[in-house]
């Protein structure tokens, strides 16, 4: 009695198609589950800012606001919408990974390894946007620091972050 053995070819189609599947799902999912992103970022940013930062720190899940300063004489709140998520970074390298598995197959695990980099990247970079945020708050007062914090120098972090975390995806994924 013989066993059929599928051939590797055929497994490997399956694999590539599962795979351009997943992250469009995956980016669906980004687009559908928005507010539970956006949730689970805002109680990471709350973390982070418990863990550095003595002065009182609250995260209301369900509104995905994060409250600081809650010992001192300017509490604030900063509410996580979706223009501010890493999600909208996070949406494209999805769907380009997932046309790159689909053009070149061979390069798959090399995509996948690049996108988990690049979305980790992007998702420190915005933590980083809201500590600059938070510490101006704290420096330069309410008024001023945010509108630097928001404005102007969040807005930097987040080009310069996003465009890195591109970068690298794009290096990591076609390198030789």
């Amino acid at each position: 009695m013989a066993f059929a053995v599928p051939r590797t070819e055929h497994l490997n189609r399956v694999v590539v198609v599962v795979v351009v599947v997943a992250l469009v799902v995956a980016a669906a999912g980004l687009v559908l589950l928005h507010r539970a992103y956006r949730t689970a970022e805002i109680a990471l940013s709350g973390l982070v800012l418990d863990a550095l930062s003595s002065d009182g720190v609250a995260v209301v899940a369900a509104r995905q606001t994060v409250y600081f300063g809650l010992g001192s004489d300017t509490p604030l709140g900063l509410r996580m919408t979706p223009e501010c998520t890493s999600a909208f970074l996070v949406l494209p390298l999805l769907l380009v990974g997932a046309v790159m598995v689909a053009l070149r197959p061979r390069i798959t695990r090399k995509v996948l390894v690049a996108l988990a980099v690049a979305t980790a990247a992007v998702v420190v970079v915005n933590q980083l946007r809201v500590l600059t945020l938070v510490g101006l708050v704290k420096t330069l007062g309410v008024d001023t620091g945010y509108y630097w914090g928001h404005t102007l120098l969040g807005s930097m972090v987040s080009v310069f972050g996003g465009a890195a975390a591109l970068v690298a995806f794009v290096r990591l994924a076609t390198r030789g």
